[in-house]
Parts: C-alpha cells; structure tokens; sequence
C-alpha cells in the first residue's frame, strides 16, 4: 500500500493563486468599519438611555409634594433646585460629567402660575421649568408640572467616514405631573 506524501509548502505556494489573500484584503477592512460602527452606535445609545433617566429622574424628584430638606413650606425654586440636583445626581452615578450638559435652547411651555425656570440657557446644566402646562382637558384647563431638558454631547471615533470625530448633541427631555400633599 502506497501512502500519500504531504505537498511541500513550496508546491502549496505555486498551487494557490492568491485569490484568497486579496478577498480577505478587500473584506476585512469593511468588516472591520462595520463592528466599529455597532461599537460606537451602540455607545450612543447607552449615552441616550442614561441622559434619558437623569432627565427622568429630575421630573420626578421635582413633582414630589413637600421637602424633606427645606425645613418649611416648600418654594417652586426648591423644587427646581431639587429637580437639577437629582440630574446631576444621576448624570454622576452613570459616570457622566454633569458639566458638560447643555441648555442652550430649550423647548417653550405654557407656564403655570408662580414659574420658575433654573438654568435655562446655560451651559453646565439642565433646564428645569416648573409649574408648565402638560395636557389640555376638556374643560380649557390642564394638568401643571416639572419640565427638564438638557443635551449631551458625544463624539464618533469611525475612520473614513463622514461622522469621524463629529460631535453630536443627545437630547434628554422628561415632564412629571405635579403631586399635591
């Protein structure tokens, strides 16, 4: 019985034409900017989610009855204070710099009586602005509450592309009824 000798490496190299070799060179750089993309997408989106519940988060501490810190009647002014710090609190626990948020522009609501707007305008911090009107019931009256606003910004890192280093703005923006004791 006669046993098949092994090709040497010489023989496999002037057997191969090199077709391989240049579809990997063609198909690994496209491969490789697609996983980047889902990377940094994916990274935009979890920005989003967070900014998403601070904003979240400073609605609703701003529409809680009474305050546990102020000592007295509660102001519409401590309840703003009380909506940006929850923001800066929760922007921080998701290891966000809360200086870095912006409110340049901000949406125009109807206000209540007695509005206050905290920070609107400004750069470092969230727009609050309380009492707004929210909805519209059938009588012409409506529901007043906490409005909170704010972008982030992030940056793409995607070589050869259009959006490499563009910076973008994620927007955040929460309403909460207010609660009455």
């Amino acid at each position: 019985m006669k046993r098949a000798s092994p090709k040497s490496a010489r023989q496999l190299l002037h057997e191969s034409s090199g077709a391989e070799i240049a579809e990997a060179a063609a198909v690994l750089p496209l491969m490789f900017m697609v996983l980047l993309g889902i990377f940094w997408f994916g990274q935009a989106f979890s920005l989003y989610g967070a900014i998403t519940r601070a904003a979240q988060e400073g609605a609703r501490a701003g529409s809680a009855p009474g305050c546990t810190t102020c000592g007295g009647a509660a102001t519409n002014t401590t309840y703003a204070a009380t909506a940006s710090a929850a923001v800066n609190q929760s922007l921080v626990a998701s290891k966000l710099d809360p200086t870095l948020a912006q409110s340049s522009t901000y949406p125009a609501y109807t206000s209540c009586a007695g509005s206050v707007m905290l920070n609107c305008g400004n750069t470092g911090a969230a727009c609050i602005q309380l009492p707004v009107q929210l909805l519209t019931n059938t009588q012409g009256g409506g529901d007043c509450g906490v409005a909170v606003y704010f972008q982030y910004p992030f940056k793409f890192w995607l070589p050869f592309t259009s959006i490499n280093n563009q910076r973008i703005m994620l927007t955040a923006s929460a309403t909460a009824r207010m609660e009455t004791n």
